[in-house]
């Protein structure tokens, strides 16, 4: 009895293997247009952020390509792909995985201390050449919310390396800023020094929506080796998908989150929050949501915030995620929807000039209309009142500078005015700074101090 039943369990064993080494079931629809940007496909219902597989053909081979699921409508699911779909023809198959919706919609991405040094898109494929990484370190993807009443108060300096920031626009572990900047007025230099400078465990640089050549100039010149061996970069330039753009910006962050967890001070730097705006823009539109101002549709007013609000400081934690996002201001739009909103959600911003740029003053950061609203909790009183004092020396000469130009400023008429007039070298020099040249907060602190001297 004993040897049947003996048999019986290898019998079963066996049978038990034979099923798990079966290949998984494949579901599949059909293509029956493209609509813009959006695929329509009939016969599959699949939960959206579901993962499909579009039948192609290239030179007679088959060469599928990946898409998402992003919405439905009717009888037809809708699918936006991750990539171009030269070859795709009418009547295609489309295929997904058949098993728990909830599995299907769970993503699995890189999320291990080997990232750093590396270089990936917004799927987590390498773009630096250099290996894949390990399937040993994907992980199931989780977008956390941090209530609240968790959230820790700031009330730690964050060093970034930079004169003007330390000293002037001091920031906080946990911070949220924006950088406000149109085009060609050094951004991505004041974002390499950043990263370079600034006391961190670990940086995450998103670089969204950039020219490809702008990418490789980032990582090469001005990040450096010494920046890219503490740093992930996560690159999906302008050429990419736009469902690709919106899935790097949200795996930058996961990143940070990441490291955060494992208790490490991250600064994370996104470039930028509007070609992410952009990206959004595009798929809704598609979807055939209506806008509302400057072709934004009214659902991008509740994502921007989802995406700003992952990070910062909670529950005690000694770790941080401090923040910079670049905001792209063209044509000096102060109407634009994504620029409002982001100033309204974020902990400062700082504002870099045209004007400051074209005298060869760099980092062109406008100090008259740049603010961080945790300083004052961070700073001692002396700082601060220097930090006012500072701008307001500068705002004056910078209202007064015709008048003293052609020489018709008497002396004596404004006190303000005849001590800036008195140190503006002095001013100007300390606002600039060469990239190669490092700050650090106390010798910033040192040399304000010296200016009131």
């Amino acid at each position: 009895m004993n040897l049947r039943f003996t048999q019986f369990l290898k019998t079963f064993s066996s049978f038990e293997n034979r099923i798990e080494q079966l290949s998984d079931i494949i579901n599949y629809g059909r293509l029956i247009s493209i609509n813009g940007l959006v695929l329509e496909v009939v016969g599959l219902k699949m939960p959206i952020g579901s993962e499909c597989f579009i039948e192609r053909k290239i030179d007679g081979k088959n060469a599928n390509i990946s898409a998402e699921v992003i919405g439905f409508s009717e009888e037809k699911t809708l699918l936006l792909s991750f990539g171009e779909i030269n070859g795709v023809f009418p009547g295609a198959r489309v295929f997904a995985k058949l098993g728990n919706y909830v599995d299907c919609i769970i993503k699995k991405m890189p999320l291990s201390t080997e990232l750093l040094g590396r270089v990936l898109d917004g799927r987590g494929q390498p773009l630096d050449r250099l290996p894949k990484i390990d399937r040993k370190h994907y992980t199931t993807i989780k977008n956390y919310t941090i209530n609240p009443l968790h959230r820790t108060p700031i009330t730690e300096v964050l060093d970034t390396g930079i004169r003007a920031i330390n000293g002037l626009l001091t920031i906080g572990r946990g911070q949220k800023i924006g950088i406000f900047s149109s085009s060609g007025l050094g951004k991505s230099i004041l974002l390499g020094m950043m990263a370079r400078y600034t006391q961190a465990d670990v940086i995450i640089i998103a670089l969204i929506g950039e020219r490809g050549r702008e990418v490789k100039d980032f990582i090469e010149n001005i990040l450096g080796i010494e920046g890219l061996s503490r740093s992930v970069v996560i690159a999906a330039p302008a050429d990419v998908s736009p469902l690709l753009k919106i899935q790097a910006a949200s795996y930058a962050t996961n990143i940070a989150e990441y490291f955060y967890r494992s208790n490490k001070h991250v600064l994370l730097i996104m470039d930028s929050l509007t070609r992410y705006a952009m990206a959004q823009r595009e798929i809704l539109l598609s979807l055939g949501e209506l806008p509302v101002s400057k072709g934004y549709p009214s659902s991008i007013f509740s994502i921007i915030p989802n995406l700003l609000e992952r990070t910062g400081r909670a529950n005690k934690n000694k770790a941080s995620i401090t923040s910079f996002y670049t905001v792209l201001t063209e044509g000096e739009d102060e109407q634009d929807p994504v620029s409002h909103l982001a100033r309204s959600i974020l902990d400062g911003h700082i504002i870099l000039s045209r004007y400051y740029a074209g005298l060869g003053h760099y980092p062109a950061i406008d100090i008259e209309s740049s603010v961080s609203r945790v300083m004052p909790n961070i700073v001692n009183s002396q700082q601060h009142y220097q930090a006012f004092y500072f701008k307001k020396l500068v705002s004056s000469y910078q209202r007064n500078r015709d008048l003293i130009n052609i020489g018709a400023y008497i002396t004596g008429t404004d006190a303000v005015l005849d001590h800036a007039i008195k140190i503006w070298p002095q001013l100007e020099k300390f606002l600039q700074q060469k990239i190669s040249e490092k700050s650090d907060y106390f010798l910033s602190c040192q040399e304000l101090n010296k200016i009131f001297l």
